[in-house]
C-alpha cells in the first residue's frame, strides 16, 4: 500500500479519493482498500507510465448512457440506418 500510494503521489495525486476519478477506483479503493491483485495491476500500471512518460490513466470520465443509448448500441447498424431512412433521414456509411 505504501508503494502504490508513493507511486500515486509521485503522478501528482494527495491520496487515494484524490486519484479515484483519474485512476478509475472504486469507492472502495479511493478508502485505500485494495486486493493483492489489484494494488499490483495499479502499481505496475503507474510504473509502466513511469517508465514511458506517458499519463497512466485517461483524464476524461467515462459518460453515462442513458437506457435508450445503452438498447441503440445493440441495434445493428442495417437496422438503424433502415429506421433512420424510413423517418425521412438520408443515410450514409462514414
Amino acid at each position: 500500500m505504501k508503494e502504490l500510494l508513493a507511486l500515486l503521489e509521485g503522478a501528482g495525486h494527495t491520496d487515494f479519493r484524490d486519484a479515484r476519478g483519474p485512476m478509475g477506483f472504486t469507492q472502495r479503493q479511493a478508502g485505500g482498500k485494495f486486493t493483492i491483485d489489484e494494488a499490483a495491476a495499479f502499481i505496475e500500471r503507474l510504473q509502466d507510465s513511469e517508465s514511458d512518460g506517458s499519463a497512466p490513466v485517461d483524464v476524461a470520465p467515462a459518460a453515462r448512457l442513458t437506457a435508450v443509448e445503452r438498447t441503440l448500441r445493440g441495434v445493428p447498424d442495417a437496422a438503424l440506418a433502415a429506421e433512420l431512412q424510413r423517418r425521412g433521414w438520408i443515410v450514409c456509411e462514414p
